[in-house]
């Protein structure tokens, strides 16, 4: 029998979504209104990668577009149609299928919902220390000490 006080099993749209919809200083937190995210991992104690299901409406984004150098991350679409976006260009996924991004392959990416209809896909992604994220479309980066994000504009000024 298990010391920790963790659920086994859950029902994933049950979980609350995240009050908050960014972590993004402003004024990028504001542009992520139309996602709603679910941390499910974090519900399991797991602490190697983070899970969750993450919904978009309409017009609404995954986040800004961005590329790891040490984290790995991966997402499987289950609901709706999202445009991903990467370095190559647009491609619209449907259910089923699904992307990745390993650490430090510089390819900006992230989803947009350009369709009249609720997007739902789950991403995943480890949680590696010393970890360094770049926005090329954004007056913005951000680095990962000691599990929390800190951002500053490209100059290294904070916001």
């Amino acid at each position: 029998m298990s010391d920790f006080n963790y659920p086994i099993a859950i029902t994933a749209s049950e979980v609350a979504p995240r009050a908050k919809k960014s972590i993004y200083p402003e004024p990028f937190s504001s542009q992520m209104e139309g996602k709603e995210k679910r941390i499910l991992g974090d519900l399991f104690g797991l602490k190697n990668f983070g899970v969750n299901l993450t919904r978009l409406k309409p017009s609404g984004s995954s986040s800004l577009r961005h590329a790891h150098t040490t984290q790995d991350e991966f997402i499987y679409v289950l609901q709706g149609c999202p445009t991903l976006i990467t370095d190559e260009g647009s491609q619209q996924l449907v259910p089923g299928m699904c992307a990745g991004f390993p650490a430090d392959s510089r390819n900006a990416h992230h989803l947009v919902n350009n369709t009249n209809e609720e997007v739902v896909y789950l991403e995943i992604g480890d949680r590696t220390p010393g970890d360094v994220v770049t926005y090329p479309d954004d007056d913005l980066q951000a680095m990962l000490v000691d599990g929390k994000w800190q951002f500053t504009h490209k100059d290294g000024q904070t916001y």
